[in-house]
């Protein structure tokens, strides 16, 4: 029997506008749910009951009285626990931030509390959002919904975990190298890395730089786009940051896929990738191929991506984190110390070389992109591995540059400065879910949105490529 919880947020919030639910009924169906499984999986990490359930109320006034309502009027939500939020604690993952608790919402937490969200609680993650495994000292590992001692990624993985078994319908999260689409695979649900700039974020300790973004994840693309009409905007503090209709975002174009050209690529050309991907990825091109204009599988000239990515990756921990490496050593985890060290061994001939590169590499995919509208790969390079290894250290039988490396095909696409989606697609050969990127156009958010949404809607037409769904009974056992 479907509860509440397990619905979207688009029909929620319809729901509530309609007054056929309350919001209180709503969120106490989600409270019920967090404490039916979330001691098995750890995603939810603080709350805040007393202030949600007095919202609630108030929410529920509002239509009760006729009042006009935001788009989320009503609807509960996590926020990861990177993002500062008002009188909740924030820990960033870090013993440094344990008892951490902010003054003030940061933009996108604003935003959404504008819209009539109801903040529930905070959402786990990895330490500083490094590594995309969710695991920390301060509240430990977040387990997979679908095999509880496999990682869930990250680093937006207490966001992921709590959508896919309806704890919560909606969540916030950010991508560098892959921390949206990363845990939206390996918990079957949907996250957007959106193209710089486009979700202002007014803190970032380097500003001029298309590698990190805020972003929505959801259950599906209609919830994703919904989220992201609200979180967009023109920020002034955001210097890559633009004019924007947010609105658009809320009915992305109808496509039909018998007109787009498709790239399907396995690898990138360069990034390594497990065997049992490589078949789930050709299983779900021979799936689809016959639906587009033009398919064809090709790799995208990305051939320095790693070089790239790892200088450019040590500057920002550098900024943000060299003072911290310097002074508080003994309370940082291994994945910060180790961004540091390796920041610390590059000199401005390197930084030069991997700005300069960076360029060359974002023409050249723009090039690329020219004769495509979507490239598709594979969202992770592995399946889910035991949340105990901070990453896998082998991938098909050859050892990893970095901590980092198994995100290749993650942060291949970051490079690009391009949006992209990851949207589930079935299982993969160990019975966790499987799912797949999509790199839309240079700008192109809202036609990769229609795209993305054409592609779920074909999906589940095929029995073992829809959204995979966990069984609860035993979380809750």
């Amino acid at each position: 029997m479907t509860e509440l919880c397990d619905l979207g947020a688009v029909e929620l919030r319809r729901m509530i506008g309609a007054r056929e639910i309350s919001p209180v009924e709503l969120l106490n169906a989600c409270r019920q749910r967090i404490k039916r499984v979330n001691p098995a999986l750890n995603a939810i990490v603080s709350t805040c009951w007393d202030r949600a359930e007095a919202e609630a109320l108030r929410a529920e006034k509002a239509v009760r009285n006729g009042e006009p309502l935001g788009p989320f009027h009503g609807i509960p939500i996590g926020i990861k626990d990177t993002q500062s939020t008002a009188g909740l604690r924030t820990t960033f993952g870090s013993p440094i931030y344990a008892e951490h608790v902010p003054e003030a919402d940061e933009r996108m937490v604003a935003a959404v509390r504008r819209a009539g969200a109801i903040v529930v609680g905070k959402t786990n993650v990895p330490e500083f959002g490094a590594g995309a495994n969710t695991t920390n000292a301060v509240f430990g590992a977040t387990g997979n919904p679908f095999a509880q001692e496999r990682t869930c990624g990250g680093s937006s993985g207490g966001s992921a975990v709590a959508l896919a078994t309806g704890m919560l319908p909606l969540a916030t999260g950010s991508d560098t190298g892959g921390s949206l689409r990363t845990p939206a695979a390996f918990c079957g649900v949907v996250g957007f890395r959106t193209s710089p700039g486009l979700v202002p974020v007014n803190h970032y300790d380097i500003g001029w730089s298309p590698l990190s973004v805020h972003g929505p994840i959801a259950r599906d693309v209609a919830d994703t786009a919904l989220m992201l009409s609200v979180i967009a905007e023109n920020g002034p503090l955001d210097p890559l940051s633009g004019p924007v209709d947010p609105a658009s975002f809320v009915d992305p174009p109808e496509t039909d896929l018998g007109a787009i050209r498709v790239a399907f690529s396995t690898d990138l050309g360069f990034a390594p990738v497990d065997p049992g991907i490589r078949r789930a990825f050709q299983r779900v091109v021979k799936e689809t191929r016959e639906w587009f204009a033009v398919a064809d599988e090709r790799e995208p000239p990305l051939e320095d991506a790693d070089e790239v990515f790892e200088v450019l990756r040590g500057i920002h921990f550098l900024a943000s984190h060299g003072e911290r490496y310097r002074t508080q050593i003994d309370k940082l985890g291994p994945n910060i110390i180790t961004n540091v060290k390796q920041a610390l061994g590059y000199g401005i001939e390197d930084a030069a070389r991997a700005q300069t590169a960076h360029t060359a590499l974002y023409r050249r995919f723009v090039g690329f992109m020219r004769g495509y509208d979507v490239l598709v790969t594979p969202a992770v390079t592995v399946p889910p591995f035991p949340h105990a290894d901070l990453y896998p250290a082998h991938i098909d039988g050859q050892p990893v540059r970095t901590y980092f490396h198994w995100l290749a095909l993650s942060y291949g696409i970051t490079l690009t400065a391009h949006p992209s989606i990851a949207i589930p697609c079935g299982l993969d050969e160990t019975g966790t879910p499987f799912g797949i990127q999509l790199c839309g156009r240079r700008g192109g958010d809202r036609e990769l949105l229609g795209i993305a949404a054409a592609f779920e809607r074909r999906l589940a037409t095929i029995p073992a490529l829809g959204r995979p769904v966990p069984e609860l009974d035993p979380l809750a056992a």
